[in-house]
């Protein structure tokens, strides 16, 4: 299956004026968070304005294995998604500028958890919002043409409870915590990259 899965950032090939560079110690960037978080949307902005690449780690999967990720946990189950969740996220981090939106549930398997914090050169950012901003955030998405289907999200409750189980991971797991509740995406990228600049949190 011959499938795209790095995108190449629009200034491959000439560098405009807006591209900066984050700080000479980080080679790769990792998105965290929850489902509408904007990972992916903030992943794609925040690589053109580096000039690296920009990688979804679900579409990565997809592409390695020719199914989508549905499809895996439907025919497989989800221990079977996880190891090759494990698998793609290690190929991933042996690349070098390369800004990398994980699956909303990729920090609770105890193994990725170790790879991105063994990762030299790599900063973990998460996308904090409150639970009814991300509900609200996909149900919009839900409503434009070829969005992508979230089943997780049928029931709101379980979701909501997930999103608390996933919530103090999210944050141990980050040297960065961008809260972008009221932040375009735009306003997110810029936010991200002072933060970049900053001494991490400490973690708690």
């Amino acid at each position: 299956m011959n499938v795209q899965t790095v995108e190449p950032s629009a200034t491959q090939n000439a560098l405009p004026a807006n591209i900066v560079s984050p700080p000479a110690n980080i080679r790769r960037l990792v998105l965290t968070g929850f489902m509408g978080a904007g990972k992916t949307t903030v992943g794609r902005l925040l690589a053109a304005r580096l000039g690296w690449d920009f990688l979804d780690l679900d579409a990565y999967i997809e592409s390695r294995t020719g199914l989508a990720v549905p499809s895996i946990f439907a025919s497989h189950g989800e221990a079977h998604f996880r190891q090759f969740e494990s698998q793609a996220l290690a190929c991933a981090l042996g690349r070098e500028n390369i800004v990398l939106a994980l699956g909303g549930g990729t920090p609770e398997i105890l193994t990725n958890r170790l790879l991105l914090e063994q990762t030299p050169a790599t900063a973990t950012i998460f996308l904090d919002a409150p639970f009814p901003t991300l509900f609200d955030r996909c149900m919009m998405q839900a409503l434009n043409p070829g969005a992508t289907d979230r089943p997780n999200l049928a029931d709101p409750a379980t979701a909501e409870a997930r999103f608390l189980a996933r919530e103090p991971i999210y944050r141990r797991l980050a040297q960065h915590t961008i809260d972008t509740a009221n932040l375009t995406t735009e306003e997110t990228v810029a936010t991200l990259l002072k933060r970049l600049h900053m001494p991490p949190a400490r973690r708690r």
